[in-house]
């Protein structure tokens, strides 16, 4: 009788791809066969040298099963540059680049095959990697943070494709000698200044406005202000798709600091009536979970801009070290002066965050409605072929209705 029991085992895994591959087979297929074939030589010759195995193909991509995770980044590392020797005599167009994840985690074993999270989360962290780059789990650097000498950057928690956690993410690159290891309080280092850059986050602001339909409304806001921190290039700012996974959750800010590799974190409300909107903030130490400030300020809609610029620059302030003060004058400048176009954008945002054919084609709808109003908003230009583009990408439309 067979036994159903299923195995698992601890594992480091392996997952990496081409980046553009269907443009490059498009362009010359048997030119990029022939250098798919030089490539996987290198990779397979790595693997195999490792002691492991490759554990799926798929055209240009390669799953491979490692005991040690140690020797899965050296792998990683030695593939990245026996790819990189290949595409030294080849124009910038015909490069082939490969991204990397690896993971380590418990998967499940089902004859030659491995399984469960432990693999989704390697093939996740390859999807969201940058050309010729190799980004790691959390679990993965615990490991090799102090056996490997490397330069870490800590890119804070990554949501990922249908894993209910965000994962500690890290970004790894051969230097001389190893940098201190990244943590909450060890922030990236600003190439400005050598200087740790302070980390943050801004969770999504909680509704109070008895509408729900205003909810666009106040991740609009949310989202405003995410993007005025990320224009100080000393701040080191968590992206919206991380921080909205804890959206509508109760939080323990210390505990979503550590999640989240940040030492800040900013929380709010929006209350909307009519013209009029009431937003609160409060900037924490996630460290401890002290306040560091917090202000209401009931303003009309017609001054949310200036609103939003000043509680960026109060945040700013109250951080430990200094920021580029050109950017204080540079955030001053009002996107719009028609509030109706802002209302319309942020609906065209919140459309798009969700990603049906259906929300994709409101968000084009709001956005164009958008510009209508205001033909220079750039913003709105800005979202509005943002959402072509995922419409594009989704094969929702044709590429002649999407550039005509």
């Amino acid at each position: 009788m067979t036994s159903d029991v299923i195995k698992r085992r601890l594992a480091a895994i392996l997952s990496t791809d081409v980046v553009g591959y269907s443009r490059l087979m498009g362009d010359d297929e048997e030119g990029t066969f022939d250098m798919l074939r030089q490539c996987r030589q290198t990779i397979d010759g790595c693997i195999a040298e490792k002691g492991s195995r490759i554990v799926a193909t798929g055209g240009d991509s390669v799953l491979a099963e490692f005991p040690s995770a140690v020797e899965a980044v050296r792998c990683g590392l030695a593939m990245q540059e026996g790819i990189a020797a290949c595409n030294i005599d080849l124009p910038e167009e015909r490069c082939m680049r490969f991204r990397i994840g690896i993971n380590l985690g418990d998967v499940m074993v089902s004859g030659d095959d491995i399984l469960g999270d432990g693999v989704n989360i390697a093939a996740r962290l390859e999807q969201i990697a940058e050309p010729d780059s190799i980004y790691i789990s959390g679990t993965v650097y615990d490991q090799v943070r102090n056996k490997l000498a490397l330069a870490y950057s800590n890119l804070g928690a990554q949501s990922v494709k249908n894993i209910d956690q965000p994962v500690r993410t890290y970004r790894i690159s051969p230097v001389d000698a190893a940098p201190a290891p990244a943590s909450p309080a060890d922030a990236p280092v600003s190439e400005s200044t050598g200087a740790a850059k302070p980390t943050i986050a801004v969770l999504p602001f909680d509704n109070m406005s008895k509408d729900e339909e205003q909810e666009y409304f106040v991740d609009g806001m949310t989202e405003d202000i995410i993007t005025e921190l990320s224009r100080y290039h000393d701040l080191f700012v968590i992206a919206r798709n991380s921080t909205f996974t804890y959206k509508g959750k109760a939080v323990d800010v210390t505990e979503v600091g550590r999640e989240l590799g940040v030492r800040y974190i900013i929380e709010g409300s929006v209350r909307k009536s009519g013209s009029r909107v009431r937003i609160t903030v409060q900037l924490i130490d996630a460290s401890d979970g002290h306040h560091l400030w917090a202000e209401r300020y009931d303003r009309e809609l017609e001054d949310v801009f200036a609103v939003q610029d000043e509680i960026t620059q109060v945040i700013v302030a109250n951080l430990p070290r200094r920021v580029e003060a050109a950017y204080l004058e540079e955030s001053k400048h009002k996107p719009t002066e028609n509030m109706a176009a802002y209302d319309y954008l942020l609906r065209a945002k919140d459309h798009h965050h969700k990603r049906t054919q259906e929300d994709n084609a409101k968000a084009i709808e709001m956005a164009q409605k958008a510009i209508e109003l205001d033909p220079g908003y750039s913003q709105a230009h800005a979202w509005h072929a943002c959402s072509l583009g995922q419409a594009l990408g989704a094969g929702y439309i044709e590429e002649e209705k999407a550039l005509g």
